[in-house]
Formats: C-alpha cells, sequence, structure tokens
C-alpha cells in the first residue's frame, strides 16, 4: 500500500507533450513551477497520488539487454536521485523520451508533470520518489460565483478534474540494482495503443518477489478451480467454493507455500492434484510468468485475492449463500413436485 499524508514536493516541473505521429509538438519548461500556496500542494498531491492509494502491484523498471542505463527512464532517473540539483534538465530529457514513443495515432497529447517528492511509504517504509503524471483528459466545469445581491453563471473550458489522474507512476529511491520500485497507474487507455506507457515510455516488469509469487499462485489456483475443473471433473458450485476457501485458509495459516504440500492438503485427489500442476504448468508457458514451488507467502497478496475469492453461491435473484467452512454440510436436490432445485444446510444453532 502507498500512503502520502507526510508526503512533499520538492521539486516539480511541467511540460506539454503531442502526438509526434500527428505532428504534435512539444514545449519544455525553463524553470520549476514555483506552488507558495499551501491550499494547491494539497490539492496537487492529491492529484498526484491518491490513485495509487488501492495500487498494490509492485514494477521494476528494466531492459531487456540488461543494462539498466540503457532504459531511458531509469537512467534519467538515476541521474536526479544522485543530484537534485539536475532535476529540471532531467525531467525534460524524460519528457522528450515519451514524447519520442509517443507515435501511435491514438495517444493523445497532455501536460506531463515529472516531481522529486519526500516522505512517500510504500510497503511501510518512508522513500524519496521521482513521480512521473500525465493529464489528458479536459473537462468544462461551471462556475458559479456572487455578484452583490444575486448569483452569476460562468464556466472554465479544458480544465483538469484533480480526481481523474489519467497516468502516472512512481519510482522509489530504494532497490536500484533491481530496478527500483515502481507503482503505476494507467486510467485511460486500455487498449492495445495503451501499452505505450507500460510497454515503451517507462518499460516495466512485474516484480518477481513473494509478493508477486503469492499473487500470481493463488490467480492460477483460482482459474484452475473456476475453469479448468469445468473441463475434467464438473466439479459443483458448492465444491468449488469449498476449494476456493481451503486454499484461502492454506495461505492464511502458513507462513510459507509447498506445491506438495498444498495439493495434498487442499485439493486432495491425486487425479486433481496432477491436473492442477499441469494447469499451473500451462499457465507458466502460455503467460511466460513462472512461479517457483515453494516461496514464502505475502501476506499483502493474500489479503488482497482473499477480496475476489468468489465464497458466495447466488441462487436465482432470490437467495445469496456464503459458505465459510465445511462443505459436507450443504446438500443439493431436485424436487420432483415444484421442479426445481434445492439445497439443503445443516447447522447446529443460528445467531
Amino acid at each position: 500500500m502507498i500512503y502520502y499524508n507526510q508526503t512533499a514536493i520538492q521539486q516539480l516541473a511541467i511540460h506539454k507533450i503531442g502526438n509526434k505521429l500527428q505532428d504534435e509538438l512539444y514545449t519544455l519548461s525553463n524553470k520549476q513551477a514555483e506552488i507558495k500556496d499551501e491550499v494547491l500542494t494539497k490539492i496537487l498531491l492529491q492529484y498526484f497520488l491518491s490513485p495509487f492509494e488501492k495500487v498494490n502491484e509492485i514494477y521494476r523498471l528494466y531492459h531487456p539487454s540488461g543494462d539498466l542505463q540503457l532504459n531511458t527512464v531509469f537512467h534519467f532517473a538515476d541521474l536526479i536521485f544522485k543530484d537534485a540539483e539536475n532535476f529540471q534538465p532531467n525531467s525534460s530529457q524524460i519528457a522528450r523520451h515519451l514524447y519520442d514513443i509517443s507515435n501511435h495515432p491514438k495517444i493523445k497529447g497532455g501536460e506531463l508533470y515529472v516531481a522529486l517528492l519526500a516522505g512517500v511509504q510504500i510497503e511501510g517504509e518512508l522513500h524519496n520518489a521521482i513521480g512521473i503524471f500525465k493529464s489528458e483528459t479536459k473537462e468544462t466545469y461551471l462556475k458559479v460565483e456572487r455578484e452583490e445581491s444575486d448569483f452569476a453563471l460562468s464556466y472554465e473550458e479544458n480544465a483538469i478534474n484533480i480526481k481523474k489522474l489519467d497516468k502516472g507512476c512512481l519510482i522509489f529511491n530504494t532497490e536500484k540494482e533491481q530496478g527500483y520500485k515502481v507503482a503505476v497507474v494507467d486510467q485511460t487507455n486500455r487498449n492495445t495503443e495503451a501499452v505505450y506507457w507500460i510497454d515503451d515510455f517507462l518499460k516495466l516488469k512485474v516484480r518477481n518477489d513473494d509478493y508477486s509469487q503469492t499473487n500470481n499462485a493463488l490467480s492460477i489456483y483460482k482459474n484452475f478451480v473456476t475453469q479448468g475443473l469445468d473441463e475434467e471433473f464438473g466439479v459443483s458450485k458448492t465444491g468449488k467454493i469449498d476449494l476456493l476457501n481451503r486454499s484461502m485458509k492454506y495461505f492464511k495459516e502458513n507462513e510459507s507455500f509447498d506445491i506438495d504440500e498444498f495439493a495434498t492438503q487442499v485439493i486432495v485427489n491425486p487425479v486433481g492434484v496432477e491436473a492442477f500442476k499441469k494447469f499451473k504448468s500451462s499457465y507458466e508457458d502460455e503467460f511466460d510468468t513462472p512461479v517457483a514451488d515453494n516461496f514464502q507467502i505475502s501476506n499483502a497478496a493474500v489479503k488482497k485475492q482473499a477480496r475476489v475469492y468468489k465464497s458466495v453461491l447466488k441462487l436465482d435473484r432470490n437467495f445469496h449463500i456464503y459458505i465459510h467452512g465445511n462443505n459436507d454440510l450443504i446438500e443439493k436436490g431436485f424436487d420432483e413436485q415444484t421442479g426445481k432445485n434445492y439445497y439443503k444446510i445443516y447447522f447446529d444453532k443460528e445467531s
């Protein structure tokens, strides 16, 4: 999780970036933006950083060659962290790099903000960070002003909604040798042309640590239960919910993951165990995302996945049954007289 209640903006540069393919130009600022208004500072921090409060996935800057200095953003971020006196010219180089790769017809122009931030909290630790934010979407706002005993209406065009940051990234001054810790948001483009922000401009890869290993393992198992079991075993919905609950219980109660132990305790059925391992291997090949057979479990990743693990059995539009425990206490049947399915639930007492 990322928090900014102790964050200060140390330096800020604003540049204008057009679409190179559309023959639009770019404009680089010659000096930093001076922000002396305390309210404006709070507004900017909210605009820049509030979208990151719900970001859990952490990335790394990388280059296919293995030489991080060939990653343009890494190179200039490194120079800024080494010497903040050269912030302005290096922020301009980052802006030029974004312009150079903005060569898809659907990429929108907009303002680029490059900020040097102090005291941004990530995973419980405070770090300095470089923020790179782009505003593309403009809106029109009505303004109501008091004039003596009446009110006057006016409007402002091409204004920025501070609750809708289009694109942004935070590069934290830690773990430099691995490509820094990087958090990213992209609110506007989710189609193929949108890869320019993550893949072309930043060149990011998912951090391959305990968090990502835990997150990927839970995702693979969830897909196996909800999709793979249908193809081979025809498991009932209550059976699937029970399997998901057992897997979440394993991850919450253990400090480390072992695939053989997990499969034996959660899946139990030897045929199902082999099917799961085969499904995992296919997933790794398809998405080029290896998941280790043994790793330390990340509580943060478990907490994130717990929100999407479904333990609800939906029956038409009348009933939702939340199943948290023993699957043997729920029984499915069919009533011939009414022509409807039913569930019979056994319990000791109600509360």
